[in-house]
């Protein structure tokens, strides 16, 4: 349950309210909001004169429900927004792995020259073998920043334990919650004790369900800028990476207020797909698009075979635009 107390309810009346509710508190834009059990099907007695109206919802998809907010949330970053109702579909691009200046200022001087404003790369690398390329860690992340002041881009990495965050929170301007943290809830909970922007991304062995939940934690912490992504999950096929789950974006469209955003180069593991994946997507009119490249992948430290080139990159780009634009969006 949902509770939305009255505008004259101050910290202090809203404290002791969710005490008598035994429910969170976070303060959700201009009001003090409780949120408890969805077990709950009733209003408690002593809420009824402090409430201005209140939602119950089958299981614990609250915060991030469209029977809670029926728009989807409006997430700022840099000058770019991403949701409301900006219609933008938000093109994010960069190298799977820093890997040194002259590589991330090729990057960045590939997205100021197609007009991208948000610059991807990883610094702390939560890799399946400990023999593989774990990340520059913060002189990756001093380099980003560096190029975020050189370039005015926004900067997106990921964090591989909580003990990073307030690290990538002084360089960065969104966090990045990768498919193998998905359930880490102490990355969850810091997260959701800050402002900066979240990209959550789906474990590739979750359904829809605790995907979700897991957004819910960042969420009921008190940050409401929160984005989903879908990376693929893992299924029978072998051929490709994972499975980029379309019918899972419908699903996540239609009954969350999150921003949605897909990854088609994880999914597809392989470059020659990774195209025809973001323009299918596109067509989907999806929030915004995740994809890898790399100045030279065929030397790339982590993820090469993924990732685009800078021309095959700019190819891309020149046939999205029209594919937004026939769904009444525009490529940011």
């Amino acid at each position: 349950m949902i509770i939305e107390l009255k505008d004259n309810i101050d910290a202090e009346q809203a404290t002791r309210l969710a005490e008598v509710a035994r429910a969170f508190l976070i303060h959700d834009g201009a009001s003090h909001v409780l949120i408890n059990s969805s077990s709950e099907k009733e209003l408690p007695r002593e809420l009824e004169p402090h409430t201005e109206q209140f939602f119950v919802f089958a299981d614990d998809m609250q915060l991030a429900s469209r029977k809670y907010r029926s728009q989807t949330r409006g997430v700022r970053f840099g000058n770019t927004v991403i949701g409301g109702d900006s219609k933008n579909t938000v093109v994010i691009a960069g190298p799977c792995s820093v890997e040194s200046e002259a590589q991330i200022r090729q990057s960045s001087n590939l997205l100021r020259e197609l007009g991208i404003g948000t610059l991807r790369a990883g610094c702390y690398k939560p890799r399946t073998s400990p023999y593989s390329f774990q990340g520059m860690g913060l002189d990756g992340l001093k380099l980003l920043g560096k190029m975020r002041d050189e370039f005015g881009l926004s900067i997106i990495t990921e964090v591989r334990d909580a003990s990073q965050v307030d690290e990538v929170i002084e360089h960065t301007d969104i966090i990045q919650i990768g498919a193998k943290a998905m359930y880490d809830q102490g990355i969850l909970r810091k997260c959701g004790k800050a402002k900066q922007p979240v990209l959550l991304k789906r474990g590739f062995g979750s359904t829809l369900q605790e995907f979700v939940q897991a957004a819910e934690f960042i969420l009921s912490g008190g940050n409401q800028n929160v984005m989903l992504c879908e990376r693929g999950i893992r299924t029978f096929e072998t051929k490709t990476r994972f499975t980029l789950d379309l019918c899972g974006v419908a699903y996540l469209k239609e009954h969350t207020n999150l921003p949605v955003i897909l990854d088609p180069s994880h999914a597809m593991g392989y470059a020659y797909g990774v195209a025809d994946l973001a323009r299918a997507c596109t067509a989907m009119g999806v929030d915004g698009l995740l994809i890898e490249v790399h100045p030279t992948p065929a030397c790339a430290k982590s993820d090469a075979s993924q990732q685009l080139d800078h021309r095959q990159f700019k190819d891309l780009m020149a046939t999205l635009h029209p594919i937004a634009a026939a769904v009444g969006r525009k490529i940011v």
